[in-house]
């Protein structure tokens, strides 16, 4: 067993409104990448340079730097949302619920909704955007910086102990492990309909074997 389901949880204070000033931030951030993003998906990542985004987005080289400092961060800006998802569903998970359960709960809706966090989701832009994602070897090592800042967040939500970021560790790995499970069949032609039934099934799999442990059902 991997995790604690009685440990307290964190307290999940009401969250400070949005100055405008930090809604404008956002929003640039937001209009620059998705600006990024359509160059790198028309012509292939490396063949985009960052000066070329900022003529785009009719802001200096300087500017974009200080909103994103690498290249990568243009495209994977979308994946910051999601750093600290699993850390925040444990802290305002209902009395009495488990984080693993609360964690299974989320994993299952999303699925449900088709996001594209878990995978699966057929939608063309998402595939391409993904099949750009995996295809270039500088934006997958970016990624496993984004999981590792997952992981810790969600061992700090869980109390930051040993034990804690063991279960962290396992259960980022296990979100990113059934992703690329769905993403894999999407991209050689299911959909995600078809996909869909056996993703759920491959989840539960994987939560039971989070609460029992590796050896527990061999």
């Amino acid at each position: 067993m991997v995790m604690n389901g009685e440990k307290a949880r964190p307290g999940t204070a009401a969250q400070p409104l949005i100055s405008l000033r930090e809604r404008k931030k956002q929003l640039t951030y937001q209009a620059v990448s998705d600006a990024a993003i359509a160059m790198f998906l028309e012509r292939g990542f490396d063949k985009v340079s960052v000066a070329e985004v900022a003529a785009a987005a009719d802001i200096s080289k300087p500017t974009l730097f200080r909103y994103f400092p690498t290249k990568e961060d243009l495209a994977l800006h979308r994946f910051a949302d999601h750093e600290d998802e699993a850390a925040r569903m444990v802290a305002a998970r209902p009395e009495g619920e488990s984080p693993l359960d609360a964690l299974r709960r989320h994993f299952l809706d999303g699925l449900e909704r088709r996001d594209p966090v878990t995978g699966l989701c057929d939608a063309p832009e998402v595939l391409a955007f993904h099949r750009m994602l995996y295809g270039t070897p500088s934006l997958v090592a970016r990624l496993y910086g984004y999981q590792s800042r997952s992981e810790a967040a969600l061992a700090r939500a869980l109390g930051d102990g040993v034990r804690d970021r063991l279960a962290a560790g396992q259960i980022i790995a296990v979100q990113r492990i059934l992703a690329m499970e769905s993403w894999r069949r999407i991209d050689a032609g299911e959909s995600a309909d078809e996909v869909y039934g056996d993703a759920v099934r491959a989840a539960e799999l994987a939560f039971v074997q989070l609460r029992s442990g590796i050896e527990g059902d061999r």
